[in-house]
């Protein structure tokens, strides 16, 4: 594989990355995506909500549902003390988890966290550019590569970097709009 192909896939893994970020950040439209990042404390482990119980939506409200009912109690824990600011309640064989409209001030303090979520990324894509650009300083330095080489690479290196932060624009775009949409 070409170090070009190489960059360009491991940053379109960091695209990949913030497009699954952003499904675990709150809207004002019910999501069970919403829990993928919630971690439960069963069994003596830690896992995710996913491999313990089933997750669907039932009109503003999120229902979780324990394929073990002796855990519920430490899935309504896991809920009520995570960052979502949720209020998981027990219902009969499942969990019930309301999830009240978004308020300005609210909405506000999630699209900062998309923001920040989008500049870490950035600086991924980033970080990966320059150890592929220190990896083409190597071969040089070896002879494996000439000093045109190194500049072709570099303006190939530096369109990908430019595309891929461009799809990471688009992403917080589209994710700032759903936050923000009342």
């Amino acid at each position: 594989m070409s170090l070009e192909k190489e960059v360009e896939n491991m940053m379109k893994k960091t695209v990949d990355f913030l497009e699954e970020d952003y499904k675990t950040l709150r809207t004002n439209r019910v999501n069970p995506a919403m829990l993928d990042s919630l971690i439960v404390k069963v069994y003596g482990s830690e896992v995710g909500i996913k491999t313990v119980a089933s997750v669907t939506v039932s009109e503003r409200n999120i229902i979780v549902t324990p394929f073990d009912h002796s855990i519920t109690g430490d899935i309504i824990k896991a809920v009520n003390t995570s960052h979502l600011n949720l209020n998981a309640l027990a219902d009969g064989a499942a969990i019930r988890i309301p999830v009240p409209p978004l308020n300005e001030e609210l909405r506000k303090d999630i699209a900062k966290q998309a923001k920040q979520k989008l500049e870490h990324a950035k600086v991924s894509v980033r970080d990966i550019r320059r150890k592929y650009k220190d990896v083409a300083k190597k071969k040089k330095n070896d002879g494996e590569m000439t000093e045109d080489d190194i500049k072709n690479l570099d303006k190939k290196l530096q369109g990908v970097t430019d595309d891929m932060c461009s799809r990471l624009d688009q992403l917080y775009i589209v994710k700032e709009k759903e936050i923000m949409t009342i």
